[in-house]
């Protein structure tokens, strides 16, 4: 009897701890060979394995098709929860799916990832599939009836409207209910669309009820949807499609208003700190400087000072230290037997700031141009920081063909200091500045440089 118990109490222990696979097919492999799995923890992404892609076949519709395919175990103490299947870089080079104690495969087209995957084991993943498969298509109808009232106010479509409202209705409770106690279950509640009740005559009315009631399904609390993309990308919707202008100065102000109601629905305050990050990651993009400055002095220094990522702060800083509308990042030189600073200087109304060096073909055929043309723009003044390993060659050139600069000596080359601020990774680099060094302007080229002086 005894020996029974224990081999009972075995038998659960070893079901409890059982090791599940996530298996994928990639239809068309792609040169990729790798894959790797992460979880998604907030807006980060956790690793948890990685394996090789390997070329196989298999059957569909009866015909034999090459794809790439890759199978991870996963740790027999992996937590339910949203993971994500990334096989490159860049572009959408990543498949999300949701894990609960369960084996999860899927084929999926690796160029339109979440567009078409098919799952072809896991009860979770098939079942929020049908569900966002059905709910879209009721609402896709919904809309179409909307906004074929807006185009034409004369269409009586009410009573097909209000018909299809209640499709739309059924089909989210009919998936409420299927869906009680799993995990996607806090994911088909928070997808739901609030659909006003009837037809809205005007463009305006439409808009704001789709903004009004963005937020309604959506609850910042639940850990499943913290811990997902869910969340981060609704937020960007709302951010950069619900509130949108083609002013930009009423862009701006749109940005700051929309920044402040997401946050407001944030009492996590370490969720709130991963989503102004993440915020200023995606301003990042853009380079939008005015929002991030916003987001850092408005919100990110206001976190407890055990929540600030000292690293994050100081690697963004660097990062915009050089855009355009910035100061430009101070730094001194001997000259003449003087030394001289950048934010001291006050001899012209303007200056063209170039990053060179003489062992550069490109700034041999530049500079001097750049040297002649400038000569006539008696309110500018150029600042040649040269980028060199010594000063031997650059000494001589200087003294015969750049008279009339401020030439600045930057040795160790490409890990000079300044050089290494200003980010500079290519010679020549030029910078246009104002008579109070903030950066104006920053032209590719030369030519970009002469259009740019000559329109002001």
């Amino acid at each position: 009897m005894m020996k029974n118990i224990l081999a009972f109490v075995l038998l659960i222990s070893t079901i409890s701890q059982a090791q599940h696979t996530v298996k994928g097919s990639m239809s068309p492999k792609l040169e990729s060979d790798w894959v790797i799995l992460y979880k998604l923890e907030g807006t980060k992404q956790v690793f948890v394995n990685n394996t090789t892609i390997k070329t196989d076949s298999i059957i569909v519709n009866g015909k034999k098709q090459v794809v790439g395919s890759f199978e991870i175990k996963l740790p027999a103490t992996a937590k339910p929860g949203s993971y994500r299947a990334t096989y490159r870089l860049e572009e959408a080079g990543f498949v999300d799916f949701f894990y609960n104690k369960e084996n999860v495969s899927f084929i999926f087209n690796p160029n339109y990832p979440q567009e078409a995957i098919a799952f072809q084991e896991s009860t979770e993943n098939k079942l929020y599939t049908a569900y966002m498969k059905d709910v879209s298509m009721a609402q896709q109808r919904l809309d179409s009836i909307q906004v074929a009232v807006l185009q034409d106010p004369t269409l009586d479509l009410k009573a097909y409207y209000l018909k299809v409202y209640k499709e739309v209705d059924s089909v989210q409770n009919t998936y409420v209910q299927k869906t009680k106690n799993k995990y996607i279950a806090p994911f088909v509640k928070a997808s739901a669309r609030i659909n006003p009740p009837e037809i809205l005559s005007s463009v305006n009315e439409y808009l704001s009820n789709i903004k009004n009631t963005f937020f309604n399904t959506l609850d910042f609390s639940n850990k499943a949807l913290m811990n997902s993309s869910f969340l981060s990308n609704r937020i960007l919707d709302y951010v950069f499609y619900i509130n949108f202008s083609d002013d930009e100065e009423q862009q701006q102000i749109l940005y700051k208003k929309s920044i402040e109601t997401i946050l407001s629905k944030i009492q996590n305050v370490s969720y709130k700190r991963d989503i102004i990050q993440f915020l200023i990651e995606n301003f990042e993009i853009s380079k939008n400087l005015e929002i991030i400055d916003y987001l850092f002095e408005n919100h990110y220094n206001k976190l407890p000072e055990n929540l600030q990522n000292k690293q994050f702060i100081a690697e963004k800083l660097a990062l915009f230290s050089a855009e355009i509308g910035r100061v430009a990042p101070d730094f001194s030189w001997n000259e003449n037997g003087k030394t001289l600073k950048l934010s001291a200087l006050n001899d012209a109304e303007n200056y063209v700031l170039v990053f060179w060096s003489t062992s550069c073909s490109h700034c041999l055929r530049e500079i001097p141009e750049l040297h002649s043309y400038m000569k006539n723009k008696t309110a500018m003044k150029v600042i040649g920081f040269a980028l060199e390993n010594d000063a031997s060659v650059w000494s001589n050139y200087k003294n015969e063909k750049l008279l009339g600069w401020h030439n600045v000596l930057g040795l160790k080359k490409w890990k000079n200091e300044t050089a290494r601020t200003y980010q500079i990774n290519s010679t020549p680099t030029y910078f246009i500045l104002d008579k109070n060094k903030k950066i104006i302007s920053k032209p590719t080229e030369f030519k970009d440089l002469v259009a740019f002086i000559d329109t002001m």
